[in-house]
């Protein structure tokens, strides 16, 4: 089960009082960490535009650059991945979830890095980074204490990739304070996020894929699980480990393009196209598309092909912020008690997010149009994330009424 799935154990093991005793917005972690992910991707590419425009000073002496690509990367994306997994691991483990002033407290301190990072020149560089820093490591004890005491070793697999991205934001912000920006550490963040879509992809994929031919009486199912997936994911995580740390070798194009083939085998065997009618699907198979096209990437990029900004924006944008984008929404559906169906608004989020993804890498191919694609994909992605919060912030603010 994954924390895109309806509620059903996991409601059973909350206490049925736990929503009167404070806010809705603080008794599953999914709903303050989507619902903050979303308003600061938005508000974060708005001060980003702003910034190289010539409009307003970012970053202080962080540097807007590090500030832009950390809170891409450590600042939306780990607030999607704690509201994920703090929805998830309960239902893994058959525990209570983190709720009510512990959620809150880790909420905060997600909040506190966002506002120290946006102006650190006042409390100094050193003192934002270290205030920054104690959310992923505070989020991994959270995780690990639930998997440990659930007994679930094999979801253990998934801390690992929780501490890459601690350590990984430790080196970048090392980096930033020496006024320098490394390009490793954001590699391993894009890996680490990449190989947790590997991972949980494999699990929600082919279970709902399964499950709603089942429910339209369909017997076409996608393959389970077995050993091919699992040598699959080991050929991303080592094409990913070579391009995190020799990007330019020979040997990262061949794993590059070996991980990219046994990935598209591995999502053609999900059989995405039977799911054409159910947009909470389609995008799901879309989505982990980008991991074969970003391992292919990788391998370009390796012999020369392709500049680094367009593997990173391929594999950040499509296969990272594509599937957040798709688990956020089904898990604010589904584990609010509303039907599993994709609006009008949520296509059209779906569809400017993976249009944002397609054309950001175009403007280091064509870089004499890079002005007009920056400006074009920053205002999907604002648009993208925008629908989502006019659509989904009433849904997991508020306690949905019972009919009448």
């Amino acid at each position: 089960m994954s924390a895109s799935q309806p509620a059903t154990r996991i409601s059973r093991a909350v206490p049925r009082g736990l929503s009167r005793t404070g806010p809705v917005l603080f008794s599953y972690g999914f709903r303050p960490f989507f619902l903050g992910a979303g308003l600061w991707a938005v508000a974060a590419m708005t001060l980003w535009i702003a910034a190289i425009t010539g409009h307003i000073e970012l970053g202080g002496d962080y540097g807007a650059p590090n500030w832009h690509a950390h809170e891409m990367l450590f600042g939306f994306a780990s607030a999607v991945l704690a509201g994920f997994l703090l929805t998830a691991v309960p239902n893994w483990t058959g525990r209570l979830p983190v709720s009510g002033w512990p959620l809150f407290a880790l909420f905060a301190l997600w909040c506190a890095g966002r506002i120290a990072l946006l102006v650190p020149d006042t409390i100094g560089v050193t003192a934002a980074a270290v205030i920054d820093g104690l959310f992923l490591p505070a989020l991994l004890a959270i995780c690990t204490r639930e998997v440990v005491a659930g007994r679930k070793w094999k979801d253990l697999k998934v801390l690992g990739g929780l501490l890459a991205l601690s350590v990984a934001n430790g080196i970048f912000h090392v980096a930033a304070i020496d006024g320098e920006h490394d390009h490793m550490a954001i590699r391993l963040a894009v890996a680490a996020y990449v190989v947790l879509v590997m991972i949980v992809g494999g699990r929600i994929l082919p279970s709902f894929t399964r499950n709603w031919l089942n429910k339209s009486g369909r017997t076409d199912f996608p393959v389970p699980y077995n050993r091919f997936d699992m040598v699959a994911i080991l050929a991303g995580v080592g094409a990913l480990t070579a391009w995190t740390l020799a990007r330019e070798h020979p040997g990262t194009a061949g794993l590059g393009l070996a991980a990219a083939l046994l990935h598209c085998i591995r999502l053609h065997r999900w059989r995405g196209w039977t799911t054409r009618p159910e947009k909470l699907l389609v995008v799901l198979h879309v989505a982990y598309a980008f991991v074969p096209l970003g391992l292919a990437s990788i391998a370009l990029s390796a012999l020369g092909f392709l500049e680094e900004r367009s593997v990173l924006h391929l594999l950040s944008v499509g296969a990272i912020a594509c599937m957040m984008l798709a688990v956020m929404t089904r898990a604010s559906l589904g584990h609010t008690g509303r039907p599993l169906q994709a609006s009008r608004l949520t296509v059209t989020a779906y569809a400017a997010l993976i249009l944002c993804a397609l054309i950001r890498p175009l403007g280091e191919v064509f870089p004499e149009a890079s002005h007009l694609v920056y400006a074009a994909s920053g205002l999907l992605w604002i648009a993208a994330f925008g629908l989502f919060c006019l659509e989904y912030a009433p849904i997991l603010a508020r306690k949905r009424r019972a009919p009448l």
